[in-house]
């Protein structure tokens, strides 16, 4: 990423503790500064989005300083202060039920200014035993807030992150239009502290399902951001978020791969798109809406394809648009979908969810903020699933994107791509099926120069191919 300290962006990698913190912050304030297309081929709609909750529970207690970690150095921060983020499509990960917004604020009328509610501060009653998950979620959650929207007779909740002091808070799109059926949703704010705010809608992207509110609103705590390029399988992954309403819901687990592709049902999007992509088989689960959520059986869908990071932290409806953090508590993507297996009426956890990694999140973010909307890359080739010259035929393995066409003067005629080419690479994403290629030109932003490796004639080739912007 180009540009790193535009608008006031810094990007510093912290490093990892090697041993979880064992004492207290003398404070709750931040940590010193200083320390810190889309080819076109069909893929196969196994999600849909969701939001909110009926549930409005929350979680009280006293809380004491908060848990501190060690020493950090070079955090880095989204705008003068920082930015987190998650989310989960099951609801995209998050969302929450979709009631009655009567059912959703229990039937009362949430005043439209600063007031105190419920307050989600993290507890730490024995400061002798503070784990590393404690000291994280003591860090990240005053920049998690919960997100209340209503519109057309319905309402939802979800979750989102702080950004910067300016009070721009990053969350799905699927959020705040309540699974695409809203587009002038009525939208408020509850801060970790218990005030609530009302927001306005500064821009929504559904090629990434990612959106970006504001409040005004004093004395917020921006979130630090990870570099999550340099994330491991194995990493220690935290959801924060309002799970089916309940608001300062830690949960915590693994990174369980990184550069996974997800396909993600979407009525934000086209029915019919550059990107779509041919069905394929096997996936073994399906991106389902959360429990009490219905999108209309006639609303046209498209599809959207998400490169994405795997965890098995506790991701539920309401999480969509929280954070997902490291064991430091700094930011490494933002929740968005979970994985149902089986029925319409299992949408629980259950071990598999699915976040936006930061840095794709963070691009997204800053340029709706900057220019209003966020662009995503094209290629402009048809593809298919390219089976292994060893396949017997009788599997659904596929190991590229084989170029069945090339749309004229797009990116990838410039770049003199033939039919029978089998793209393998992408930027140093390995390409396996059309989604996943997809899904990683979209990463792009228009006008990016990446490299590119395919096969020809059994023979490895690569070229830098300068992409466009995909439509959406």
């Amino acid at each position: 990423m180009t540009d790193d300290n535009l608008h006031g962006f810094e990007r510093n990698i912290p490093p990892r503790p090697q041993t979880p913190p064992s004492h207290v912050w003398a404070d709750s304030s931040r940590p010193d500064e200083g320390n810190g297309g889309p080819p076109t081929a069909e893929q196969p709609h196994t999600a849909a989005y969701d939001d909110g909750s009926h549930s409005s529970g929350g979680f009280y207690g006293s809380a004491l300083p908060p848990a501190a970690l060690p020493q950090q150095r070079d955090k880095k921060r989204f705008g003068t202060a920082t930015f987190v983020s998650g989310v989960l499509i099951a609801g995209l990960i998050g969302g929450g039920v979709v009631a009655g917004a009567d059912q959703l604020l229990g039937g009362e009328t949430v005043t439209p200014a600063a007031t105190t509610g419920q307050s989600q501060s993290v507890v730490v009653n024995d400061t002798e035993s503070v784990n590393e998950v404690t000291g994280a979620a003591v860090k990240a959650s005053p920049s998690v807030v919960t997100i209340a929207v209503s519109g057309a007779g319905s309402g939802g909740s979800g979750s989102g992150i702080v950004l910067d002091d300016e009070g721009h808070i990053l969350t799905n799109t699927h959020v705040v239009t309540l699974g695409g059926q809203v587009s002038d949703a009525a939208v408020e704010v509850r801060t970790s502290d218990g005030r609530v705010f009302p927001a306005e809608i500064v821009g929504t992207d559904p090629l990434s399902d990612l959106a970006v509110i504001k409040v005004d609103a004093p004395d917020l705590q921006p979130a630090t951001l990870a570099d999550s390029d340099a994330l491991n399988v194995g990493d220690t992954a935290i959801a924060i978020g309002a799970p089916l309403g309940l608001s300062g819901t830690v949960t915590d687990g693994i990174i369980s791969t990184l550069n996974r592709t997800i396909s993600v049902a979407s009525s934000a999007v086209p029915e019919e798109s550059a990107d779509a992509a041919p069905e394929q088989e096997g996936d073994g689960f399906n991106f389902l809406p959360p429990e009490g959520t219905e999108v209309p059986q006639n609303q046209a869908q498209g599809s959207i394809y998400l490169n994405v990071i795997q965890t098995d932290a506790a991701i539920n409806q309401g999480n969509s648009g929280g954070a997902l953090v490291d064991g430091q508590g700094n930011v490494i993507g933002v929740n968005v979908a979970i994985a149902s297996a089986g029925s319409a009426e299992s949408t629980g956890n259950i071990g598999v969810g699915f976040s936006i990694p930061i840095n794709y999140a963070e691009r997204v973010a800053r340029e709706i903020i900057e220019e209003g909307s966020a662009s995503h890359g094209f290629l402009g080739v048809s593809v298919s699933p390219s089976a292994s010259e060893n396949s017997s035929g009788d599997t659904s393995f596929s190991v590229g994107a084989e170029v069945a066409g090339v749309e004229p003067g797009s990116p990838a005629a410039s770049a003199g791509f033939q039919e029978g080419d089998v793209i393998t690479n992408v930027a140093g994403r390995q390409i396996t099926d059309p989604r996943d290629l997809t899904a990683a030109v979209r990463m792009q932003a228009e006008g990016d120069t990446v490299s590119v490796e395919f096969l020809r004639n059994g023979e490895t080739q690569t070229v830098d191919v300068t992409v466009g912007q995909a439509e959406g």
